[in-house]
C-alpha cells in the first residue's frame, strides 16, 4: 500500500469511470462460511484458540518419520521424561538440562510451545532426594529445584506440572506417601506453587494427575477440594491436568462435568497424556468432544505419536500406527474438532509413495471466487475523517475473527482494529483507533498480524516509511501494542537503488524451522527478501536480496502475501497488479522454499489469482477491483500456514464510479470464497 499520491500512475479518474461516490452498506452480502477447516491437528484446534500436543523424547528427534509428524501435527510439546527430577538433578546442586534443551530449541525452532513436566513427583527421583528425613533440608532442596529449573526456561515454558501425582488411588482421597508427604506434610503442595510462582510468574502452573477424570470418584473430590481451597485462599494455581489414560471404553460419562466444575473454580483444565486402549475412534473423539464442550479446556496432549512410542505400546493406544500412518482415531479427532480428514499419510505430510515436489498439486492452476458484499466499511468518528478501509490483515483466534486494517483520507493513514465471531457481525463490530494506543499517530498503514509462538507475543507489522512493528501480549486490547520498532535502521541498499520512482510499501513477514523472511515492495517492479533467524527475531534482518522482479512495474506492483500450504513443504505468493484496464487484481506464484526462486502458478492477466473476470458477485458488481488484503489462514502464528483447498481471502473493492485522489477514494473490505474446487 503506497504511502501517498502517485504522480505518473495510470490515474483511477482517467479510466473512464463516473461521479465519485461513496459505498455504502445498504446491500445485503452474501453468507460467508465460517472458520477454515484445516488438515492437521494444531492447525484446527488453533480454530478455537486451543493447542494439540503430544509428549516427545529427545532420542527419537532424529527419527526423520517422527519429527515430520511431530513438526506438522502438534503445536504443544511435552517432554516425556528429560524434565524429571533424575533427568534434571541426578547429584545435588548439579543440574543436566542439556537432553530437555534439545526438545525445547526443536519446539522452539518449529514454533511449538512446551509444557514443563514434571517439577515436584513421587516417581523418577534419584536416590539422594529419597533418603532425605531433615524437612529443613528437604525443603531447601525442593526450593532450590523447582527455583533452578524455572530459571533455567523462564519465558520458555507455557505452563509447568508443578506437582504430579500427589493424591491416593481408591476411596481414601488422602495424599500419596512420598518423601514429600512424609518429610513436609499436607503442605509441601502450596509451597511449591508458591515457589513456582516467585521462579516465573509468567509461566502457567499446574496440578496434574491421573484417575481424575469421574466426577464420583474420592480422589476426584479430594483433587477438586484441594483446588478449590487454593483458590479461595489465593495460592497461585492457574490449571489443572487430567491425564486420561483411558480403556477401551473411553472417558467416563462424567468427563465433561469435571472438566466444567474444575473449570468453575477459576482454573484452565487441559488434557495432559491422552491414549485409549485401541485407540477406539468413538472413545477418542468424545474425549475431544469433552474438551470443546468446556471453554476454559485450553488444549489436549496426546502421550506419544506413533503404537511404537507408547508407554501402552502392545495396547496401539495413539493416533498413528508404528509405521507413522494416519489411524481411523486420527481422523475421529480431526473432524469432532471441525477440520478435514485426510488419507493416511507418512511423516512428511504427503501421502506415501507421492512426490513430495508435487505436493502442491491441492492448489488448482486456475481459480474461481465468489464474492461476498461489502461487509465493513469506514465508522468515522469526531477526531478520525476517513474516507476509506483497506489493506485487512485477519486471524482466527479464541472463537473470533481479529482484523486490522489501513483507515485512509485526504490528510492521511493510520491503524483501527476490530472483532467478531461471523462474519455477518463484522459490519457492527466496534472501530478500535489504533493512534490512541503506543502506535501512535503519523503515517502507519499496510498491517500484518501474527502470533510469534517462541516469544508467546503478538505482532503487528506495518509501514511507516519504513518496516516497523509493534508488539502486544492480548491480541483482544487495542491499547496494549507497543510504540513503533523499526526491523532495518535505514532502507538497505539494493532497494535504494532499484526503487526508481516508486515507494517502499507492504512488509510481509513469514517463518520456517530456522529462518524468518521479511518480503517488501516499491511499486517499481520488484519484490525484495530480507532474512534473520528465528532465534535472532525480530532483530538482525540482513541479505537484502531481489526475490523477483518484472519489467513492467505495474505487473509486479505492491501487496505481497506470502503463505504455507498446510500438509505440504509448498509456499504461495500472490502480488497486487495493476491490469490493462488500470483495475487492480492478483498473480501468483509457489515455491518448495521461502529463500528459493517462485514459479507461475496463476500468474497472468488473462488466468490471474484473483481478477472481477474470475470472481462471481451474487450480490452485485460493487467492485471492480480486487486489491489489498489476506487469506484466511489455518492457524495464527508467524508459519502463516493456509488451506489448500477452500479459501478464502479478505481483501479491498471499490465502487467502480469512484474517482479523485487515492488516498480519499472510498475503498471496503470483501470476502472471497473460493469455488469450484474439488475438496
Amino acid at each position: 500500500m503506497h504511502p501517498r499520491g502517485r504522480p505518473g500512475l495510470r490515474p483511477i479518474s482517467a479510466l473512464g469511470l463516473l461521479a465519485a461516490a461513496v459505498l455504502t452498506l445498504s446491500g445485503t452480502a452474501t453468507a460467508a462460511p465460517g472458520a477454515v477447516q484445516a488438515t492437521t491437528l494444531g492447525a484446527q484446534a488453533a480454530q478455537s484458540g486451543r493447542y494439540f500436543g503430544t509428549a516427545v523424547a529427545t532420542y527419537k528427534l532424529g527419527d526423520g518419520t517422527y519429527a515430520g509428524i511431530l513438526d506438522r501435527e502438534f503445536t504443544m510439546v511435552t517432554p516425556e521424561n528429560e524434565m524429571k527430577w533424575d533427568t534434571t538433578e541426578p547429584s545435588r546442586g548439579s543440574f543436566n538440562f542439556a537432553p530437555a534443551d534439545q526438545i525445547v530449541s526443536h519446539a522452539t525452532a518449529h514454533g511449538a510451545r512446551v509444557r514443563g513436566h514434571t517439577l515436584v513427583w513421587h516417581s523418577q527421583l534419584p536416590g539422594w532426594v529419597g533418603s532425605i528425613i531433615d524437612a529443613t533440608t528437604l525443603r531447601s532442596v525442593l526450593n532450590n529445584h523447582i527455583t533452578t529449573q524455572m530459571a533455567h526456561y523462564k519465558g520458555k515454558i507455557y505452563a509447568w506440572d508443578v506437582v504430579n501425582e500427589a493424591f491416593n488411588d481408591g476411596s481414601s482421597g488422602t495424599h500419596r506417601a512420598s518423601v514429600f508427604q512424609n518429610v513436609l506434610g499436607d503442605g509441601f503442595i502450596e509451597s511449591a506453587f508458591r515457589t513456582a510462582r516467585t521462579a516465573d510468574p509468567a509461566a502457567r502452573l499446574c496440578y496434574n494427575d491421573y484417575n481424575i477424570e469421574d466426577w464420583n470418584a474420592a480422589k476426584t473430590q479430594a483433587v477438586y477440594a484441594m483446588v478449590r481451597d487454593f483458590t479461595s485462599r489465593g495460592v497461585p494455581i492457574d490449571c489443572v491436568g487430567f491425564q486420561a489414560h483411558f480403556g477401551t471404553g473411553g472417558p467416563p460419562v462424567s468427563f465433561q462435568t469435571t472438566l466444567a466444575a474444575f473449570a468453575a473454580l477459576g482454573v484452565d483444565v487441559q488434557i495432559t497424556e491422552l491414549d485409549i486402549a485401541q485407540a477406539s475412534t468413538t472413545a477418542y473423539a468424545n474425549t475431544v468432544k469433552a474438551c470443546l464442550n468446556v471453554a476454559r479446556c485450553t488444549g489436549v496432549t496426546v502421550w506419544g505419536i506413533r503404537d511404537s512410542d507408547s508407554w501402552r505400546s502392545g495396547e496401539n493406544p495413539l493416533l498413528f500406527d508404528s509405521s507413522g500412518n494416519k489411524k481411523a482415531a486420527y481422523n475421529a479427532v480431526l473432524t469432532t474438532m471441525g477440520g478435514t480428514a485426510t488419507a493416511a499419510t507418512k511423516a512428511g505430510g504427503v501421502a506415501a509413495g507421492a512426490d513430495r515436489s508435487t505436493s502442491a498439486a491441492a492448489l488448482p492452476s486456475a481459480f474461481r471466487w465468489s464474492s461476498s458484499g461489502p461487509l465493513i466499511a469506514p465508522k468515522p468518528d469526531a477526531t478520525h475523517a476517513i474516507a476509506g478501509i483497506k489493506d485487512p490483515s485477519v486471524v482466527r483466534y479464541n472463537g473470533k475473527y481479529h482484523v486490522f486494517a489501513s483507515v485512509a483520507s485526504a490528510s492521511g493513514y493510520n491503524l483501527v482494529y476490530l472483532s467478531f465471531t461471523d462474519w455477518s457481525q463484522a459490519g457492527s463490530a466496534t472501530h478500535h483507533y489504533l493512534d490512541r494506543s503506543a502506535i501512535g499517530t503519523g503515517y502507519r498503514a499496510a498491517p500484518q498480524v501474527f502470533s510469534y509462538a517462541p516469544q508467546r507475543l503478538w505482532y503487528l507489522v506495518y509501514q511507516t516509511g519504513n518496516a516497523s512493528y509493534s508488539t502486544n501480549s492480548d491480541l483482544s486490547d487495542p491499547n496494549g501494542w507497543s510504540a513503533p520498532r523499526g526491523f532495518y535502521a535505514s532502507m538497505p541498499d539494493v532497494i535504494a537503488q532499484n526503487i526508481g520512482g516508486g515507494y517502499w510499501v507492504d512488509m510481509w513477514v513469514i517463518c520456517d524451522r530456522a529462518t524468518c523472511y521479511l518480503f517488501s515492495s516499491d511499486d517499481n517492479g520488484h519484490l525484495y527478501r530480507s532474512r534473520t533467524s528465528v532465534a535472532q527475531f525480530p532483530n538482525g534482518f540482513t541479505d537484502t536480496v531481489i526475490a523477483l522482479q518484472d519489467s513492467d512495474r505495474y505487473a509486479l506492483f505492491e501487496a505481497s502475501n506470502v503463505y504455507q500450504v498446510q500438509g505440504s513443504d509448498r509456499y504461495l505468493l500472490l502480488v497486487e497488479a495493476i491490469g490493462s484496464d488500470g483495475r487492480r487484481y492478483f498473480r501468483s506464484w509457489t515455491s518448495a522454499a521461502l529463500g528459493g526462486s517462485w514459479s507461475p502458478l496463476a500468474a497472468s492477466e488473462s488466468s490471474p489469482f484473483a481478477r472481477s473476470t474470475n470472481v462471481a458477485f451474487p450480490a452485485g458488481s460493487w467492485t471492480r477491483d480486487v486489491s489489498h488484503g489476506e487469506m484466511i489462514r489455518a492457524g495464527y502464528d508467524q508459519t502463516l500456514t493456509i488451506p489448500s483447498c477452500g479459501l478464502q481471502y479478505l481483501y479491498q473493492g471499490l465502487d467502480p464510479a469512484a474517482s479523485g485522489d487515492y488516498n480519499s477514494l472510498p475503498w471496503r473490505l470483501g470476502l472471497l470464497t473460493q469455488t469450484g474446487a474439488a475438496c
